[in-house]
């Protein structure tokens, strides 16, 4: 990958973070276990806003973008993210899945944006979408059909705020992240509260134990402040295209995590469709390097 042309330093960096939002997936799939998945998000929101939006300035786009990024990361993709492995969906699996944002991505801009996908890119697509219809059959015990597809539609969300992200007109990223986490977490309680019951938002915020609590700072400070913050200057300081790909290895720690923590097995049919769509991501990053890389919002 071209990080090979990073600095040490900053290698071993981006390789600290994609640790981090890989392992982020087994704390998600460990701190929705016995809360609503719906609240658990809105806290891992209102834990990235506060105290950050008191030191970060306010990014400098329209209102419409703040909030729709706002939902479409919070709501749709992490909201529904945290749902799906509630409902069954394994944490390694959907830290690979979460990575079709790519597809969505590309196939999102060259609808609205006239953007051209390349021969390579087409052919990674066709690939990891079989990879994903293999899983499908597989589905059952650690991956849910309705896990699989709920992280497809988080995906898309992701998608979505990318797009945005262009929208912004080059405005900080960093502090478009900040700011728009104080988007979601009214959405999010009243969702919660409506599913699963007021009492049981009651009951997670007045009984939880600090092991749930370390989680939720890890999930806002850590995996989306720390994380998001280093990632960001990485991307100033040496570039997109040399520095986004690494985001490849977001899912292959999530998958190690998975298997340490949960025991995740990968039968043949679930092993080869993990590996067609992540054979499928590679093509299409290299495929589209002619083009500029975006940079990521955060994976996880």
């Amino acid at each position: 990958m071209a990080s090979s042309s990073l600095p040490l330093r900053s290698l071993l960096l981006a390789l600290l973070i994609t640790f981090i939002w890989g392992v982020n997936f087994v704390v998600i799939k460990w701190s929705v276990a016995g809360a609503s998945p719906l609240l658990v998000a809105a806290l891992r929101f209102t834990v990235a806003a506060f105290p950050a939006v008191l030191f970060v300035p306010r990014p400098q786009v329209p209102a419409r973008v703040l909030w729709g990024y706002g939902l479409a990361v919070g709501v749709i993709q992490f909201g529904l993210l945290y749902l799906a492995v509630q409902l069954g969906m394994s944490a390694g699996v959907a830290s690979l899945l979460m990575q079709t944002q790519a597809f969505f991505t590309a196939l999102l801009a060259a609808r609205f944006l006239g953007e051209r996908i390349t021969p390579p890119q087409m052919l990674g697509m066709t690939l990891a979408f079989g990879g994903m219809a293999l899983i499908g059959t597989a589905a059952g015990g650690d991956v849910t059909l309705g896990g699989l597809l709920l992280t497809l539609v988080a995906a898309l969300g992701w998608a979505v705020s990318n797009l945005l992200v262009r929208a912004s007109g080059g405005a900080n990223v960093f502090a478009l992240v900040i700011w728009s986490s104080l988007v979601a977490p009214i959405p999010l309680t009243l969702l919660a509260g409506l599913s699963a019951g007021w009492s049981a938002v009651a009951h997670t915020l007045t009984h939880s134990d600090l092991a749930f609590w370390a989680a939720v700072l890890f999930m806002g400070l850590g995996n989306t402040v720390l994380g998001f913050g280093i990632w960001s200057r990485l991307i100033q300081q040496h570039g997109a295209s040399r520095v986004a790909p690494l985001s490849l290895l977001v899912p292959v720690f999530g998958m190690l995590a998975s298997a340490a923590v949960y025991h995740e097995g990968f039968p043949p049919l679930k092993a080869l469709g993990a590996l067609l769509v992540f054979g499928g991501l590679v093509l299409h990053v290299v495929g589209g390097r002619a083009r500029p890389v975006p940079a990521p919002t955060p994976a996880d």
